[in-house]
C-alpha cells in the first residue's frame, strides 16, 4: 500500500522537516495519524498524494510514483483536506461529473450517505456551509471506493450529531481491502473508530503502535487520587481527580484516551510495549 524508505523533505529556506523518515502501511487498517501542530502530518500526507514532490525511489503508494501523478494512481487514492475546495455545482452534477474518474464509484452508497447527512441532491456546493461542504466531500470520497483514503481534519466543521454520523458510516463503508489515515488534532472525535496510532513529532515517528496491543498492556482510568498507585506510567489532574496510564497487570480491559496518550507521549512518557 504505502511504502516510504529514508524520505528526506524541506521547505525552501527552511531546515528539513523529514530527514531519513520510514513509514510503511498496510491495507485493513484505520490509522489515527497525530502530532503537534508542525510536526509535518499535512505535509506526510500531501507527499504520499504526489502534492508536493519527493526523491526517487524514497516513496511507493499502490505501486507507483506519487509525484508522477499519473491516472492509474490517482483514480485510486482520495484526499480530503482540511478545506476543500468545490466549485459552484449542485451535488447532483458534482458527483456526474467527478464520479466517473473513480472506477469503484458507488452511487447506491453515495446516496445512503448523503441521506444520513442530510444533504439534498439539488443543493449548490457554493451555497451551502463549510459544515456541509465537509460532508459533502467526505461521503464522496468514501463512495470512490478508493484502496487509500487520506482525511485531514475531517471533523473540523462538523457539529456535535454529524461527528457521530461521520463514525458510523466509516465503520460501515470501509472495506478490510482499503487504507484509512485520518489526521487529527480533535481526538475524541475518532477514537472510537481508529485500530491504530502513528504520532509525529517535529518530522520523526516517535510512536506507532495498534490499539489492542495499548490496551492490552496499559489501562486509562480516572481515579480521586494517585497516592495509592504504584507504578503509574502518566498522570494529569482533572476535575474529579486525575486521568492515569497505569501498566495492565490483570487483564482489566478500558478504553483507549486517545487524548491522555497523545499528551503522555508528547511529555516523553515510558509507553514500553
Amino acid at each position: 500500500m504505502i511504502s516510504i524508505k529514508k524520505l528526506s523533505y524541506s521547505y525552501r529556506k527552511k531546515e528539513s522537516l523529514f530527514k531519513d523518515l520510514n513509514f510503511n502501511q498496510e491495507a485493513g487498517n484505520i490509522i489515527g495519524l497525530l502530532g503537534k501542530n508542525g510536526a509535518g502530518k499535512s505535509t506526510l500526507l500531501k507527499i504520499i498524494t504526489g502534492l508536493l514532490p519527493s526523491e526517487k525511489r524514497s516513496i511507493e503508494v499502490n505501486g507507483h510514483a506519487p509525484y508522477k501523478r499519473e491516472p492509474d494512481f490517482l483514480s485510486d487514492i482520495f484526499f480530503v483536506n482540511d478545506n476543500p475546495f468545490l466549485p459552484s455545482l449542485t451535488i447532483k452534477l458534482y458527483v456526474k461529473v467527478y464520479g466517473a474518474l473513480y472506477n469503484n464509484f458507488d452511487s447506491e452508497k453515495m446516496s445512503q450517505i448523503l441521506q444520513e447527512f442530510e444533504l439534498q441532491e439539488h443543493q449548490n456546493l457554493k451555497n451551502i456551509s463549510y459544515g456541509q461542504q465537509k460532508k459533502f466531500i467526505i461521503a464522496f470520497a468514501l463512495s470512490t471506493n478508493c484502496k487509500i483514503l487520506l482525511l485531514d481534519e475531517p471533523t473540523n466543521g462538523l457539529d456535535i450529531p454529524s461527528k457521530k454520523i461521520f463514525r458510523k458510516i466509516l465503520v460501515e463503508a470501509i472495506d478490510d481491502d482499503q487504507l484509512v489515515i485520518i489526521s487529527t488534532h480533535q481526538v475524541k472525535d475518532v477514537e472510537t473508530v481508529i485500530d491504530k496510532i502513528v504520532h509525529i513529532d517535529k518530522g520523526t515517528i516517535v510512536f506507532e503502535k495498534d490499539v489492542y496491543r495499548i490496551t492490552e498492556k496499559f489501562k486509562f482510568k480516572t481515579v480521586n487520587n494517585i497516592n495509592s498507585l504504584t507504578n503509574v506510567t502518566y498522570s494529569e489532574k482533572c476535575p474529579v481527580g486525575y486521568k492515569v496510564i497505569v501498566p495492565n497487570n490483570n487483564n482489566e480491559e478500558t478504553e483507549l484516551d486517545i487524548e491522555l496518550l497523545f499528551n503522555a507521549i508528547s511529555s516523553n512518557a515510558e509507553i514500553n510495549l
